[in-house]
């Protein structure tokens, strides 16, 4: 009977993790404050025990991965326990799969028996789980959770939490919750595995701080704050273009390569040939890119390709070989952190960028370059250089602190982005679908087109930033009463809506049927003034491509 009463308070205890964490997303759902949301993490924190508190973490920032538990996994379920149609218009109306489910499961017809499902019971089971495993498994535990338990489980066993929380802000509040540093924090982060064992030891004092010497880790980016409308003294700023591909770390320790994006995702496999010629001690801090006249944006044999580009070769385990010739991947250096063993972010930029020229002679020149400083005299010469910026792989300008050191994150006065003016086209909104998280009760996914040669509206791009909240129920109602067809969760519309649309670049692409692909397109303005016949034309964009 001892035991019994025992395993009924551990059941009591387990099952209380996961309430904790229901009530922690739920709470981080509903509140938009920065310094609420870091309250609702640092409470859970400190309340709830290890491995629990640990997994959550490895949730929120991103770092949870249950391969066998996909979103098709998911549907699959759900059909077979409701009506198909039922369940795909709920999922129309909700927005978000997870909470569809949530709320759609239906009670068991015999109530299991209680049993223990903390949140390090759950990963426990579905990391351990084959594929053919998991959908009886993961059904089973949600027939003994209710509906908020159910949509944590879900959220976070996807990996697709999208509440408004950055893995930055989850480590902000692990620090506040222990009175530690928040650069300590991150410098140990990518050292170890979830369920964070250590680095909850070392918060509360059980133990040394974790170290990460021989072991190629992930550090925290320098990141910079946008120019907008101030001016520097290029006297106290150095300036260099800014590359526009993806933002790497290169590391190199005890004989093991890795690249890391900006995110801190382990990349290498995507791209072999840059880990493969990496092979002197250090960590570097550069622009991935491709090379070529891929996408017709090179200007030069052996130079930057477009983004567009470079997207062909994102996200591949495996990559042929006829994709590393046609697109071989290079790295534009920026900084160096270390050199060797010897930790470099503390030395002002100026002393940084003397050691970075000297280690790059060492590398295959082929394989990586040195991003050029930019020659200006005065911050009005540096205007007119930025105008005249044509090459399609510059993003805009950087301006760094001679005297900065480095350090993770964005420092207010180090660093400044001063990206090149966007380019506009007049578009017609052509179809609509609802958003995810907070957006998923309106319409605010919009595919906008361009008037062809022939007189048609051929799709362009897609776009669901650069709006308010109020243009964004204007737009949703206008989607509502406009609405001429639907396709599953898309609504098409009326023809009759002008959106100025912003875009970084355009590129040519095989890929679309326009022959275009805009670069990170967003809504600038909503044109009710303007008739749809007077939007752009594809003709226009593709003149835009440089």
């Amino acid at each position: 009977m001892a035991g019994l009463l025992a395993g009924q308070g551990a059941m009591r205890h387990g099952a209380a993790t996961m309430r904790a964490f229901a009530d922690l997303l739920d709470g981080l759902i509903y509140t938009r404050s920065r310094n609420a949301k870091l309250k609702l993490i640092v409470d859970y924190l400190r309340a709830v025990p290890d491995p629990d508190r640990g997994w959550a973490m490895a949730a929120l920032t991103g770092e949870l991965d249950l391969p066998g538990v996909k979103p098709a996994v998911i549907r699959a379920l759900i059909e077979e326990r409701v009506d198909p149609v039922l369940f795909r218009m709920s999922r129309d109306y909700v927005g978000d799969t997870a909470e569809t489910v949530a709320l759609l499961w239906p009670k068991p017809l015999v109530v299991p028996d209680a049993e223990l499902l903390g949140i390090a019971q759950a990963v426990d089971r579905l990391a351990a789980l084959s594929r053919s495993d998991t959908p009886a498994v993961l059904a089973a535990m949600l027939d003994r959770l209710d509906a908020d338990e159910r949509f944590a489980l879900l959220k976070m066993a996807t990996g697709a939490l999208r509440i408004g929380v950055s893995a930055r802000l989850a480590k902000t509040a692990l620090a506040q919750a222990f009175a530690l540093d928040v650069e300590a924090v991150e410098e140990v982060w990518h050292g170890i595995a979830p369920p964070y064992t250590a680095l909850f030891d070392w918060a509360e004092g059980r133990g040394d701080q974790p170290t990460s010497a021989d072991v190629p880790v992930f550090r925290p980016f320098m990141l910079a704050h946008p120019l907008e409308d101030l001016r520097v003294d290029l006297a106290d700023y150095a300036a260099e273009w800014k590359w526009d591909g993806i933002r790497v770390q290169l590391v190199h320790v005890a004989g093991q390569t890795r690249l890391y994006s900006r995110t801190g995702d382990d990349i290498t496999a995507s791209f072999p040939e840059v880990a493969r010629d990496f092979a002197t001690p250090g960590v570097l801090d550069g622009e991935l890119m491709v090379k070529g006249d891929a996408q017709g944006a090179a200007t030069e044999e052996g130079g930057a390709a477009s983004f567009n580009a470079l997207q062909q070769r994102l996200g591949r385990k495996v990559v042929s070989a006829k994709m590393l010739a046609e697109a071989p991947a290079f790295v534009r250096l920026y900084d160096i952190l270390y050199d060797g063993e010897e930790d470099l972010r503390g030395l002002p930029w100026s002393e940084r960028r003397r050691r970075l020229e000297a280690f790059v002679p060492q590398l295959d020149a082929g394989r990586f370059d040195l991003s050029t400083v930019i020659a200006a005299e005065h911050f009005s010469a540096l205007e007119g250089i930025r105008a005249g910026a044509r090459d399609a792989a510059i993003e805009g300008v950087m301006l760094k602190r001679r005297d900065s050191p480095y350090v993770g994150g964005r420092k207010t006065g180090l660093w400044y982005k001063w990206k090149r003016d966007p380019l506009t086209a007049d578009c017609v909104m052509l179809y609509a679908q609802r958003g995810s998280g907070r957006r998923s009760s309106f319409y605010s996914d919009y595919t906008f087109g361009c008037w062809t040669e022939q007189g048609e509206l051929l799709p362009v791009g897609k776009a669901y930033s650069g709006i308010t909240d109020d243009e964004l129920k204007m737009l949703d109602q206008f989607v509502r009463n406009h609405t001429t067809a639907r396709f599953g969760p898309v609504r098409e519309v009326e023809k009759t809506l002008v959106l100025e649309i912003a875009f970084d670049s355009i590129h040519a692409s095989k890929r679309h049927k326009s022959g275009v692909a805009m670069r990170f397109p967003r809504i600038a303005r909503i044109r009710t003034d303007k008739p749809a016949a007077e939007a752009d034309t594809v003709a226009a964009l593709k003149r835009m491509i440089t």
